[in-house]
């Protein structure tokens, strides 16, 4: 299975807060690959929204997804978009 690896630099300006990191979490449930996303060290599944929380990754932020799976270059992609979405 493809293994896909990036290293992101948060743009959204609410950084990965409440409705960004439930739109993560949503855009991960989506599909059969396994997530995870890192900052600061710590590493957390891609969904479960308390982990995500926890990273507390502010706009300028930057974290590292892999997304491992059939789908995973879709699912990267989408993850990607909503983290340098500058508008959500």
């Amino acid at each position: 299975m493809p293994l896909i690896r990036r290293e992101i630099n948060v743009r959204n300006p609410q950084g990965l807060h409440a409705r960004p990191a439930a739109l993560f979490v949503q855009i991960v449930s989506k599909y059969d690959s396994v997530v995870t996303i890192q900052g600061e060290g710590e590493k957390v599944n891609g969904k479960s929204i308390m982990g995500i929380l926890t990273l507390g990754a502010q706009k300028g932020a930057d974290v590292i997804i892999e997304v491992e799976g059939d789908d995973a270059q879709i699912v990267a992609d989408e993850l990607e978009a909503l983290l340098t979405d500058e508008e959500k």
